[in-house]
């Protein structure tokens, strides 16, 4: 079967998202399946103001309806709602073709905290998007229930996996790569950006090493900012394992997340993890087994340390990225892309209005820096941490 999966997260950019897919592709490749990824390379890009390493597909629905023609996909996945995955939505709307699509990130409560946008207005947009969805797959039961809630009865779970051959306890043979810290060591991993609310986790008052690992847009001046952190950098493959495994606790302090790929991982490293009781992370970590959830980020963290590793590890040995190939299979439509024909002239124009709005939800991402200065307070106002305490 050949799958179209439309991304405007791909390589070589470096967030869950993308980890998930490039994870799920690997599985159905395996199950004998085609996978073709419709990703901003294949259009005109320009890069995300300051996010340069993220590229956005400049107007792609021109050349989408040829690649689409050509690659006769079996059935076709939108898994963001950028530019990609707006192009996408429309031509199978306009042509009456089946797809489902994926929810992956709360915009609705970045959109409310970062740019001063009521949530109502996001979620009118995304119920659009979803809703014309066979079915609109989502990384936890709470998301599922919460988009159920907002009128999209079409929400099922797609659970993460994990990939154990990377990702377990330190051997005896292997070094510790954070060996030379003094304890606890206290580590994030991800992206060191704004949503993340990484400041939560800068500004705790503990004792011991806090560890950052990864890369982003503050790296530059967090690091002058608390030069008593230990930035690790960018960490992949087993090396990004070792960190995890050499930790104390992985600490989450997103209060955004819809998953938080980060904590099954370092569960599997045997490492508890340390979160707020939100999103993805309330899910995932299961109080008091693989990690501590608290309202008070310190108290999770202190509690946290007191887990038994052994218990984490045995834990995410259930999540399997063979799985999650599985249950997409099973919510997938078949597209039939030749045989489709235009669908009625009043639902094209529903498709044109939502396409109208639609733009608003990118330009957030495209021209978020216009918006920040516009609504936001100054940048220093971030560096303060005033926002992370929200």
């Amino acid at each position: 079967m050949m799958i179209a999966i439309a991304s405007d997260a791909w390589e070589p950019q470096i967030n869950g998202v993308v980890r998930t897919w490039q994870a799920i592709r690997a599985e159905l490749r395996a199950l004998g399946h085609e996978v073709a990824v419709l990703s901003p390379s294949r259009f005109s890009t320009v890069p995300a103001p300051r996010y340069p390493e993220i590229r956005i597909a400049l107007m792609p629905g021109r050349k989408l309806p040829r690649i689409i023609d050509e690659l006769r996909p079996d059935v076709i996945h939108i898994a963001t709602e950028g530019p990609v995955g707006q192009a996408t939505w429309r031509h199978c709307r306009r042509h009456g073709i089946p797809f489902t699509t994926s929810f992956h990130t709360h915009w609705a409560q970045y959109n409310r905290q970062y740019f001063g946008i009521p949530e109502r207005f996001t979620w009118r947009l995304l119920q659009g998007f979803h809703g014309h969805a066979a079915t609109c797959l989502v990384p936890t039961e709470r998301i599922k229930q919460e988009l159920i809630r907002r009128g999209l009865d079409n929400a099922e779970v797609i659970y993460r996996g994990v990939d154990t051959s990377i990702h377990y306890p330190l051997r005896d043979d292997e070094p510790d790569p954070l060996e030379h810290l003094p304890r606890p060591v206290l580590t994030y991993v991800g992206r060191i950006a704004m949503e993340k609310n990484i400041h939560a986790f800068l500004d705790l008052d503990l004792p011991g090493t806090k560890v950052v690992v990864g890369d982003g847009p503050l790296r530059e001046s967090l690091a002058a900012r608390y030069p008593q952190v230990w930035w690790a950098g960018y960490k992949t493959g087993r090396e990004l394992g070792r960190h995890y495994a050499g930790s104390d606790v992985v600490v989450l302090p997103s209060r955004t997340e819809t998953f938080g790929l980060v904590a099954l991982e370092s569960a599997a490293c045997g490492t508890p993890v340390a979160a707020y009781p939100v999103g993805g992370p309330g899910d995932v970590v299961v109080d008091g087994v693989t990690g501590a959830l608290d309202v008070d980020l310190r108290k999770a963290v202190e509690r946290a340390l007191e887990l038994p590793r052994e218990r984490c590890s045995a834990h995410a040995q259930q999540f399997t990225w063979r799985r999650c190939a599985e249950v997409l299979l099973r919510h997938l439509r078949p597209a039939n892309v030749l045989e489709r024909s235009r669908v009625r002239r009043d639902a094209m124009t529903r498709v044109v209005g939502l396409a109208h709005s639609s733009i608003a939800v990118t330009s957030l991402a495209t021209y978020g820096e216009t918006i920040r200065r516009r609504v936001l307070p100054p940048r220093d106002h971030y560096l303060d941490g005033h926002l992370a305490a929200e």
